[in-house]
């Protein structure tokens, strides 16, 4: 069995208002400690991905703050206290200071980092 803290997980991305950590937790499945300055959005990132949006699904919980999430079918707002699931074809908004907690299948987040992290370079 795995199990990290936040503190414990390494950074794979930080900088312009945006934090990621992750750790393969095994199973297939990663943990994600994702943090967003207000104002942040991240639909820039992932341009290039399928519809232009992250193609990988997340369950999650919102630990402080509100995201709004951008679909193609509308968008919905998450606030702090709120677990939810992120399908397929996201992009992130931070509408306050936001810190999240996800789960996601390692294969398929694993190559959205690389996008993004390149998209930010």
């Amino acid at each position: 069995m795995t199990a990290a803290t936040r503190e414990q997980i390494p950074v794979l991305f930080e900088g312009n208002g945006a934090e990621l950590r992750v750790l393969e937790l095994g199973g297939g499945f990663s943990v994600a400690f994702g943090r967003f300055d207000k104002g942040v959005d991240m639909t820039p990132a992932f341009k290039g991905l399928p519809d232009d949006l992250c193609p990988c699904p997340h369950y999650a919980y919102v630990l402080k703050g509100r995201i709004k999430m951008h679909t193609k079918d509308g968008d919905k707002v998450y606030s702090a206290g709120e677990a939810c699931y992120w399908a397929p074809g996201h992009a992130p908004v931070a509408l306050e200071d936001t810190e999240y907690l996800d789960f996601s299948p390692t294969e398929e987040f694993q190559a959205v980092v690389e996008h993004v992290k390149a998209q930010l370079s």
